[in-house]
């Protein structure tokens, strides 16, 4: 037995003698093996983040499920439920209906944003992000650059079905483009409120209930499906206020081939305002997470 202690012993002190050889300059040479790599830029990070986001759309389609099957649904069920009692006919209902409908849907969907970043706080993907020497606001950026493929298939699908349902935009291909787009930009804004609760709420559960709190009022109390002249007075100064129906006349009046200039700037107004105050407040929670 004292012999096999002391061939143990031996090749301890061998592989001892083999791992004190080994300098400092020598490990430096192996870990520093030329120039470090230059740091990514904002744009460069904020955009690997979106690839990232729609390559998880790539591996799991059901994602694309609520911006194509859902906004049909929707458009089918209001158009031909509606539009006979509302306007008369179908066909008048549908000029009115599908601009709001697909700010609607759109609007919507950017609650899943939210619910996605919790997700993968969840799953400890964020603390890895922390760790990277990367611009801090990049990994919600790209969240938000990602969605925003989600919202124009979701703009997309919403306006074939009108056009088979008999909607012709007076404002053509330009007036749709420019409505298309005005949307997009709020949305990209609007996303940042679902970030907030993303970071603030502990479980995905609790993001969708409080998301559809304050969504549904927005989006069903807004000039969606009706005028708000034909409201009571004290649901006018609510609704003729709210961002979600400046939204709806800005669009509404672009695909119609007008320049609802005041709508428009209102919009813009109201993106500025939602990108100012909850990226501030996202990126405060981000950092204390």
């Amino acid at each position: 037995m004292s012999s096999t202690v002391t061939k143990d012993d031996s090749r301890s002190d061998a592989r001892g003698d083999e791992f004190a050889e080994v300098s400092a300059e020598s490990l430096a040479r192996l870990l520093i093996a030329g120039e470090r790599p230059p740091r990514p830029s904002a744009l460069a990070a904020s955009a690997a983040f979106g690839w990232r986001a729609m390559l998880k759309i790539k591996h799991v389609p059901e994602q694309l499920f609520d911006v194509t099957a859902f906004p049909v649904m929707l458009v089918l069920m209001y158009t031909f439920l509606f539009g006979g009692a509302l306007a008369g006919s179908t066909q008048e209902y549908v000029q009115f209906l599908l601009p709001g409908m697909m700010v609607m849907s759109v609007v919507m969907i950017t609650m899943y944003t939210g619910i996605a970043i919790n997700t993968d706080i969840g799953r400890g993907v964020f603390d890895r992000f922390r760790t990277l020497p990367i611009w801090r606001p990049s990994p919600m950026v790209g969240y938000l650059l990602g969605d925003m493929l989600r919202y124009a298939v979701a703009s997309v699908v919403i306006l074939t079905v009108g056009l088979i349902l008999g909607f012709r935009p007076a404002g053509g291909v330009p007036g749709v483009l420019a409505g298309v787009l005005l949307l997009l930009v709020f949305s990209f804004a609007f996303s940042w409120v679902w970030t907030m609760f993303g970071l603030l709420l502990r479980s995905e559960k609790s993001v969708m209930g409080v998301s559809m709190m304050v969504i549904f009022p927005l989006t069903f109390l807004s000039s969606v499906f009706v005028d708000p002249g034909t409201m009571p007075g004290w649901l006018q100064a609510f609704v003729n206020n709210s961002p979600v129906t400046h939204l709806c006349e800005a669009v509404r009046g672009l695909m119609a081939g007008s320049w609802p200039g005041m709508d428009i700037a209102r919009v813009l107004g109201w993106a500025g305002l939602f990108v100012l105050i909850f990226g501030p407040v996202t990126m405060r929670l981000y950092g204390r997470r």
